[in-house]
């Protein structure tokens, strides 16, 4: 799939984030964690790529978010893996929002 037949999907509406933190979503068949975070709203697939846990019941300090399963560490921005046991990055969604709702490209 070309970026060309990707559209913009609404995920939630900003005013429902949690404020500073991680906002679990359901979209279709997704489960998402919406990062309100330092730098901007950032999302990512919900579950961790070590141990399959909830991201959404994990700490985040407005730019890391710890898995509550094993502690392994990622950067909300970025997907990347900062801790172990987590090695492999989160798979992220580029995000905007438009008209007070935060939309994902998929």
């Amino acid at each position: 799939m070309t970026q060309r037949d990707k559209t913009w999907q609404d995920v939630v509406a900003v005013a429902d984030l949690e404020p500073g933190d991680v906002t679990p979503v359901t979209l279709g068949t997704r489960d998402l964690a919406v990062y309100d975070a330092r730098d901007g709203v950032f999302v990512s697939l919900a579950r961790c790529t070590h141990g399959a846990a909830s991201l959404c019941d994990g700490h985040f300090d407005g730019t890391y978010i710890e898995c509550p399963l094993h502690q392994g560490l990622f950067d909300a921005r970025t997907g990347a893996a900062k801790a172990a046991p987590s090695r492999v990055p989160l798979r992220m969604f580029q995000t905007r929002v438009e008209n007070g709702i935060v939309q994902i490209l998929i």
